[in-house]
């Protein structure tokens, strides 16, 4: 067994697949378009793109999307239409698990019998914690979701938590994989899902470098052997007699 640099776990496990969740493992784009149908059948077309202006303004002011802080200001502004007050019960009891793309938790079965399966994700502190409860992504990663606000940031305190010799990073987006490969270099290999508006998008695709492995759905993962995830892997630490 490997030994551990005196973080949280006494041996490191060899392998560890991070998995982002908004369009990697969840169709987020369904989500979205479905919170408008309802804003717009509900409270009107003013309203639905009242809220959403707020939701793109709060996106840029915190770098992640928070549903529920939107509604917070929204609720400022239609202080006198209580009927507002019932969108937050949708929020909360969306049935993320109906959005779950197919395969999705095939793949990280699948992966789980070279190493741990981690979710790695942005978002708020409220909202997105209770759709990977909702999902049942908390209970098929086994309790092991770690949410930041800004993840590429946090990469110390991935390693401090889920120390391994290589990670294997599995995220709709390109800017966040290239920014993790800058850092991690040869201990990582990223897989890009061409899932969601983020990665068919051309600007993008052109802005970034390519990821390690492409696919075109997460549910293809189930095809890959250990090798191809360990295909930039740095040489193998020495063991302790």
């Amino acid at each position: 067994m490997f030994k551990s640099k005196g973080n949280a776990m006494t041996d490191s496990p060899r392998i560890v697949f991070l998995f982002d969740v908004d369009n990697t493992l969840i169709d987020n784009d369904r989500v979205q378009a479905h919170l408008k149908e309802h804003l717009e059948q509900t409270y009107g077309v003013v309203a639905r793109d009242r809220y959403w202006e707020i939701l793109e303004e709060l996106r840029s002011e915190l770098g992640y999307v928070d549903y529920l802080g939107a509604l917070e200001r929204f609720r400022l502004e239609a202080m006198h239409h209580p009927d507002v007050l019932r969108m937050s019960s949708w929020l909360v009891d969306y049935p993320f698990a109906d959005r779950l793309y197919p395969g999705a938790l095939s793949a990280v079965k699948h992966v789980q019998q070279w190493g741990i399966a981690v979710i790695l994700s942005d978002g708020d502190a409220v909202f997105q914690p209770r759709k990977v409860e909702r999902s049942g992504l908390w209970r098929a990663f086994d309790s092991r979701v770690l949410i930041y606000v800004h993840k590429e940031q946090e990469l110390a305190d991935v390693e401090r938590l889920y120390p391994a010799d290589h990670y294997v990073l599995i995220d709709d987006k390109l800017r966040i994989l290239a920014a993790v490969k800058k850092i991690w270099g040869k201990r990582v290999t990223t897989v890009f899902p061409k899932q969601g508006r983020y990665a068919s998008d051309p600007n993008t695709l052109a802005e970034y470098p390519a990821a390690d492995i492409e696919v075109a759905k997460i549910g293809d993962l189930i095809g890959y052997d250990l090798s191809a995830f360990l295909k930039a892997r740095p040489p193998i630490m020495q063991c302790d007699n």
